[in-house]
């Protein structure tokens, strides 16, 4: 793993300079920042001790039963509106407005010519630059005035906190929003109690958008410092009265522990890093452990579920892989598995940004 200290390339301690803001450590744990259009490994924390030995690995077999019916490719869009728009990308960089503030940010997938000139790029509020490796710490600079490290943002009337990290990340990817709206409406056609269980939660958007629609969530991710942001998100949204338990855990261990305890829920979102590591040193790799927890997701829902969500970014691989996994897992459920891709559709020319492969199964 890479060092997460910020360095020059000499190896010195770079300070920031005029216009730019120092930054905290990135966020621990696995599934907390999320790389963006390349295959990159996920950052996460340098483990105390030696990394923790696996489980033994659960025997898998295939399921009986009929498939799923299908659906595919679903392409999920995302268009520009108040909370947050994708203004114009091209050259590895994109233009987003979240709220007030313009921002700048690279993008590997755009490998298109920017459409807007290049006095609408010059009026952005932040810019990242500064990668110093592939994975490495980065700086933003403010063009204007400089700006906290925390900012006020809103998602369809869900107030939160954005923030300047140095993995570029914000602390809210949009493209999710699709999965968002099709859960709370699942959640208010349902008319019963609703068990939402999100893993690899990251700051609680999801969390928070499926316990104002109704249900009671579980959000768990191995970071202390992306549940505590979730937390105060939680209240900067007036949603503290409702039900959300915030863990700290290791995603797999703790669905091993809740089927063990005979926990079921009704909704599943679980967003898996392509590498990672857990609060114990736990180690991630999606392609080895990815069936074993889709199966693990399976075997704790309740008997009348709604929903299995899986989101995967950053992968060299098709939407079929997963689709294939997806529905091989819940044969003899019924329901349908949809799968595809997450988009963005850009204001300025209109070309689609794709940011992650999906699959759902359905009820």
């Amino acid at each position: 793993m890479k060092s997460f200290r910020d360095k020059r390339r000499d190896g010195r301690p770079r300070q920031p300079g005029k216009g730019e803001a120092a930054q905290p450590s990135p966020p621990e744990g696995r599934g907390t920042a999320k790389p963006e259009a390349r295959p990159q490994v996920r950052p996460g924390p340098k483990p105390d001790s030696q990394p923790q030995p696996k489980s033994a690995p659960r025997d898998l077999a295939r399921r009986d039963g009929a498939l799923p019916a299908e659906q595919l490719p679903l392409i999920l869009e995302v268009a520009p509106n108040a909370d947050y728009a994708l203004l114009d990308s091209g050259a590895g960089q994109k233009l987003e407005q979240y709220g007030p503030y313009r921002i700048v940010r690279p993008e590997g997938q755009a490998i298109w010519q920017k459409a807007l000139p290049a006095k609408d790029w010059e009026r952005a509020d932040a810019i990242f630059t500064g990668d110093t490796d592939e994975e490495g710490i980065g700086r933003w600079r403010f063009p204007k005035m400089p700006l906290g490290e925390t900012w006020p943002m809103k998602h369809d009337g869900i107030d939160y906190l954005g923030r300047f990290t140095s993995f570029r990340h914000v602390g809210v990817f949009p493209e999710q929003a699709s999965h968002w709206d099709h859960m709370a409406g699942l959640i208010a056609a349902a008319k019963r109690p609703v068990k939402v269980l999100n893993l690899f939660g990251y700051t609680g958007l999801a969390s928070l958008v499926a316990a104002r629609a109704g249900a009671e969530v579980t959000h768990v991710d191995a970071s202390k410092k992306a549940i505590g942001w979730a937390r105060e998100n939680q209240e900067i949204a007036g949603l503290g009265a409702k039900p959300i338990r915030w863990i700290v855990d290791d995603a797999v261990k703790f669905a091993e522990r809740e089927a063990r305890r005979g926990s079921r829920y009704d909704i599943i979102l679980f967003d898996p890093p392509a590498y990672g590591r857990g609060p114990k040193g736990e180690v991630w790799q999606l392609f080895e452990d990815l069936p074993d927890l889709t199966d693990l997701c399976r075997s704790i829902l309740t008997p009348k579920p709604l929903a299995v969500v899986l989101t995967a970014y950053s992968i060299r691989a098709s939407f079929f892989a997963i689709h294939a996994l997806m529905r091989d897992t819940f044969a003899g459920m019924g329901g349908k598995v949809e799968s595809g891709e997450l988009i963005i559709r850009e204001k300025s020319a209109g070309r689609a940004l794709s940011t992650s492969l999906f699959s759902r199964w359905v009820a």
